[in-house]
């Protein structure tokens, strides 16, 4: 999945600029502005120019899967974990630095602008502060902490770009931003209405939903679902490498010299993206929200189960040769059992990666931060695989669950996922949290705020599960059943055909959210005071 860099940063500075308007007609001025961006996608780009040199690449994209399998070859234990104690990740298509590789093996304007000098690489962050920062004109090449460490390039101790890890890519140091902390003034705002606003705030999507579900201690943590679904859990100062396929990511760092918050995460390549599957590919139905109504027409899957791996298995298997497995099907099967398999199969996900709970974290409470792109139900289930990897790992079995984000409006989700995981379901009234933790960071990074702790808690609404845990244990051993047979499905030379075929370009859509009780979607947030 492809999108167009320049899209990305024409829609931010729309909104910035009617943003900026608005609040001069209203006598208002910016604190600051907070970033919450796609982490993994890469974009690079002729730093004399300012053009693009190849789309960026989304998050979710696979075609680097052959990279993947050479370079774990090349690897002293032929092992997709060799890296890790380095990084925190496994080889995989997932992470930007497979990426830049796979751009370098078949670009040629990429492999020239390196040789000349010229390139520039960067997540969605860098890219758009560089260009809210003057781009060819004095623009700024700056990351955060959070998504540096989603590169596979930044040593997760040092939290410096790591010589080793660059090496063995063979991509070189010149072509990376500086890593600064989440919450600082990194520039400001070179042109339009808001010109000479500080840009003061950043982190990757995930990690806003972190600080903005204010798991702010070790054993705190949030599971974000959206088109995936991303649990990150607080484990305090020290980086924990997990034995279970979770990734060990930067949480936050609230100021240049601030502490470093390490997290695990979980993570889950097809939450949202089924459902919209349902609705786009096969038409059974013309809103993403009618799915409830399927859903509940019947009052179960009639053993039906859904392993939607469309681009593979993230945690805790990290197998990009897998694909997805409908099994079950009988005379008896209808569109309905199939859309309730659908909302199981996301709530199951989930379960399996917090079964590997870590043995070094302390803490109970999970959160659930999101998306506000399908509405619904499709998420609850994904979750109980995520539950049940961080339960094995810490043997302390989560007792509440958070959970934010646009699709938790739906009653019948929330339900369904406090049954599938055996725990309570909390909502706060605020539901989207991911914009509100990069609010959090610029507010931080202008001063606004000095304790986050205090920040103000949420009214919550909260769901009990209601079926017996024998029922939950069967379904879950069969659903772990059907992931067994979606496994090891592509070989090499068939990824790469298929997905030279079915690359699919996409624009993304970032959205403005104002700290004044109003935020829209996730992207840029605005820290607001009167002037």
């Amino acid at each position: 999945m492809e999108q167009d860099p320049l899209q990305l940063v024409s829609s931010v500075l729309t909104c910035l600029e009617e943003v900026g308007v608005a609040l001069q007609s209203q006598g208002r001025r910016l604190s600051g502005i907070g970033i919450s961006n796609q982490r993994e996608s890469t974009v690079l780009w002729d730093k004399t120019t300012g053009k693009c040199l190849y789309n960026a690449i989304a998050w979710c994209d696979g075609r680097a899967a052959e990279v993947a399998g050479k370079m774990i070859d090349h690897t002293l234990s032929k092992n997709k974990d060799d890296l890790r104690p380095r990084c925190g990740l496994p080889i995989n298509p997932y992470f930007s630095a497979l990426k830049v590789c796979w751009l370098m093996d078949n670009c040629d304007q990429v492999r020239e602008a390196i040789e000349d000098g010229r390139c520039l690489f960067g997540t969605v962050d860098t890219w758009l502060i560089w260009n809210l920062t003057g781009g060819v004109a004095g623009g700024l090449h700056v990351t955060d902490v959070t998504n540096a460490s989603r590169t596979m390039l930044m040593n997760i101790h040092s939290l410096q770009w790591d010589p080793y890890l660059c090496s063995f890519f063979n991509i070189p140091q010149s072509i990376l931003p500086q890593i600064r902390s989440s919450s600082e003034i990194y520039g400001y705002i070179a042109e339009g209405a808001l010109k000479g606003v500080p840009i003061c705030g950043c982190l990757g999507d995930q990690q806003a939903a972190l600080v903005g579900q204010q798991c702010f201690g070790p054993g705190d943590a949030k599971n974000t679902y959206g088109t995936g679904c991303f649990l990150l859990y607080n484990t305090g100062q020290q980086p924990v490498m997990s034995r279970h396929g979770m990734l060990t990511t930067v949480g936050y760092q609230l100021g240049p010299h601030a502490p470093v918050v390490y997290a695990l995460e979980g993570s889950v390549a097809i939450g949202g993206q089924s459902v919209r599957w349902l609705r786009d590919n096969l038409e059974f139905f013309k809103e993403a929200r009618d799915i409830e109504h399927r859903a509940s027409s019947v009052k179960d899957t009639g053993d039906v189960y859904f392993v939607p791996a469309f681009s593979g298995l993230f945690a805790p298997y990290w197998q990009p040769d897998a694909r997805g497995v409908i099994i079950g099907l009988t005379n008896y099967t209808t569109k309905a059992h199939l859309c309730r398999a659908t909302l199981e199969a996301v709530c199951f996900q989930s379960k399996e990666v917090s079964h590997w709970r870590l043995a070094e974290v302390q803490g109970h409470i999970i959160a659930i931060g999101g998306l506000a792109e399908v509405q619904g139900h499709i998420i609850a289930i994904s979750l109980q695989l995520v539950l049940d990897a961080m339960n094995q790992d810490s043997h302390l079995p989560l007792a509440l669950l958070k959970v934010d984000g646009g699709m938790t409006s739906n009653n019948l989700l929330l339900q369904l996922q406090a049954d599938i995981l055996g725990i309570p379901v909390v909502r706060p009234d605020m539901s989207e949290m991911t914009a509100l933790g990069a609010a959090i960071a610029a507010g931080v990074g202008a001063g606004v705020w000095r304790d986050v702790t205090q920040f103000p808690r949420q009214h919550v609404s909260q769901f009990e599960p209601q079926i017996k845990p024998d029922d939950r244990d069967r379904r879950y051993a069969r659903w772990r059943e059907a992931v067994q047979r979606s496994m090891h499905w592509v070989s090499s030379e068939e990824h790469r055909r298929l997905s030279d075929a079915g690359r699919k370009k996409a624009t993304a859509v970032f959205s403005l959210g104002l700290l004044t009780g109003v935020v829209v979607g996730v992207g840029l947030v605005l820290a607001l005071r009167r002037s």
